[in-house]
């Protein structure tokens, strides 16, 4: 099952229309039927910030890469221009998904490409690079996990927790590192046995996948689930099954606590129910989840 691409269905409003007293966006008026069972989060971005700064990494190596076969009339500029373009309509899928649109755009200009997978190794290579220090720190307990959380995770985590909700993490990230991440973050302690990630033969992992296994394996239907996120997929996902989608639209870099503009409209676009640019107002957020009100 390949993963969804995305499309604009809904309208984004030019101002917010927040909770009274807080940064919480209701786009979509009226509080869900009944307090949600079952909490997906995404990771990268939506819980952990390990992995921030990674389109500094992937943007220049693809173009690197691409500017051998460039088209007359193209430029590094263009050439570049390009490829966050595609990297950046593709994020929110599993990374092995602009690894084959690049290759896609090397055959396009006569060019034989290396595998995917290849790509996406050397890639993978150059992330780990840069974010070793802070891996390190975490697990060496000089970096405080605080530091790599999205402000107000563990407080929405545990609020969750305390209602009863089970939670389910799903990345686009290998599986492997999805776990050691949670694991040095501490989340995993709130989704035992319950963290899904990419797998070598992408086809074979999907949000989507994710979600009708909880359902399934539930016995429940799509009003049940709740998704967090900062990427459309598991926003789209979470929609088509039913659920009640809250975008994350973090400021990863500065942790300002005001919505990333680009992301707010990105994933109210892809059907978002409600908007948060971190979990600072998870009791006000809670509060509305399970009563309707502020």
């Amino acid at each position: 099952m390949s993963e969804r691409d995305y499309e604009k269905t809904c309208a984004v409003p030019d101002l917010p229309d927040c909770l009274p007293g807080t940064a919480i966006e209701v786009v979509r008026p009226g509080p869900p039927s009944r307090p949600p069972e079952h909490a997906l989060f995404d990771f990268d971005g939506t819980l952990s910030l390990i992995r921030e700064g990674w389109m500094e990494i992937m943007v220049p190596l693809l173009t690197r890469h691409l500017l051998p076969y460039a088209r007359a009339g193209e430029t590094a500029d263009s050439i570049a221009a390009l490829v966050r373009d595609f990297v950046t309509t593709l994020t929110g899928k599993q990374t092995i998904y602009q690894m084959i649109r690049l290759a896609e755009e090397i055959r396009l200009r006569g060019g034989t490409p290396r595998t995917p997978h290849d790509y996406k190794a050397e890639y993978h290579d150059l992330l780990m690079t840069r974010i070793a220090a802070r891996r390190q720190g975490l697990a060496d307990g000089t970096l405080p996990r605080e530091a790599l959380l999205v402000p107000g995770s563990v407080a929405i985590l545990e609020g969750l927790r305390a209602r009863g909700t089970a939670i389910y993490i799903a990345s686009g990230t290998d599986e492997a590192y999805v776990l050691e991440e949670a694991r040095l973050l501490g989340v995993d302690l709130y989704a035992p046995g319950r963290i899904y990630g990419a797998q070598p033969d992408h086809a074979s992992f999907s949000k989507e996948m994710v979600i009708q296994r909880i359902l399934k394996e539930n016995a429940v239907d799509g009003a049940s689930l709740i998704a967090f996120g900062d990427g459309y997929v598991e926003i789209a996902d979470c929609k088509a099954a039913g659920g009640l989608a809250v975008a994350v639209a973090s400021d990863e870099t500065a942790r300002s606590g005001r919505c990333d503009a680009w992301k707010r409209e990105r994933l109210i676009g892809a059907g978002a129910d409600l908007v948060i640019p971190d979990y600072r107002e998870s009791a006000p957020l809670l509060d509305y989840l399970w009563s309707g009100k502020a």
